[in-house]
């Protein structure tokens, strides 16, 4: 956070209060104060250390953690289920109220973040910011040079054309071959709707890389925390640093 300290109103949103408009709704109401004094206008920045009560209850944001996950098949990406089946939040034994960064699809393998930053969370997602995923794809056929052109320039689906992705072929053969495939958007099932149209149905899909993280020495179904360095580096590519005091 540094010396300039968190606005109040995303403090008390961090902490479950409220949203962050609710929030500054009530301190511009005078239901709050820091250190013993009510705050009435928006603009106050909280410093550790400060105390903030809000109609009578202390405000204690949940500390951030952040997970990198390699997600098993059979796995669902989501925080629950309705008809039971393990999620993604399982893997990890957090007390916090942990959330996916992106989805992968049941019979998808591969890298997701847990955490409990939902403005982290919302900038990596955010199409403005071009976060690079990264798939190993193995399909159907023998991938052509005019495959891979068409991946590289576009694939129009029912919802519109895909925008360019990095397409490098690893092997081909005439009863399947092997891509890694780079992409920004998050389309549903994007990556197996793009192989599909090209007649190259996938018949297993793992992503690798997510921003600058890799799968290397992560097994699948298994996790592992983020250091300083690893949030810090998401933090200056989803653009959070650069809109910290907003």
């Amino acid at each position: 956070m540094g010396s300039r300290g968190e606005r109040l109103q995303k403090y008390m949103a961090r902490a479950g209060v409220a949203s962050r408009r609710k929030c500054e709704e009530l301190i511009l109401a005078g239901r709050v104060t820091v250190n013993g004094q009510t705050v009435k206008e928006l603009g106050v920045r909280i410093h550790s250390g400060d105390i903030v009560v809000c109609d009578g209850r202390t405000v204690t944001p949940e500390p951030l953690e952040y997970y990198l996950v390699n997600k098993p098949a059979g796995v669902i990406s989501a925080v629950s289920d309705g008809r039971g089946r393990p999620t993604v939040t399982g893997l990890v034994p957090s007390r916090q109220r942990l959330f996916p960064i992106g989805r992968l699809d049941r019979d998808t393998t591969g890298l997701l973040i847990l955490t409990n930053d939902g403005r982290l969370a919302h900038q990596l997602m955010h199409p403005r910011f071009e976060v690079d995923k990264v798939y190993r794809v193995e399909v159907k056929g023998k991938v052509t040079a005019a495959d891979l052109k068409r991946l590289r320039t576009g694939i129009r689906l029912d919802d519109g054309v895909t925008t360019p992705a990095a397409a490098r072929l690893v092997s081909a053969g005439d009863a399947g071959s092997i891509i890694e495939l780079t992409i920004h958007e998050g389309r549903k099932r994007q990556v197996r709707r793009m192989m599909e149209a090209l007649g190259h149905p996938v018949t297993r899909l793992h992503r690798c890389r997510y921003a600058t993280l890799t799968d290397t020495g992560l097994r699948v179904g298994d996790y592992r925390a983020l250091d300083r360095d690893e949030v810090a580096e998401l933090e200056k590519i989803s653009g959070k640093e650069e809109n910290e005091g907003g």
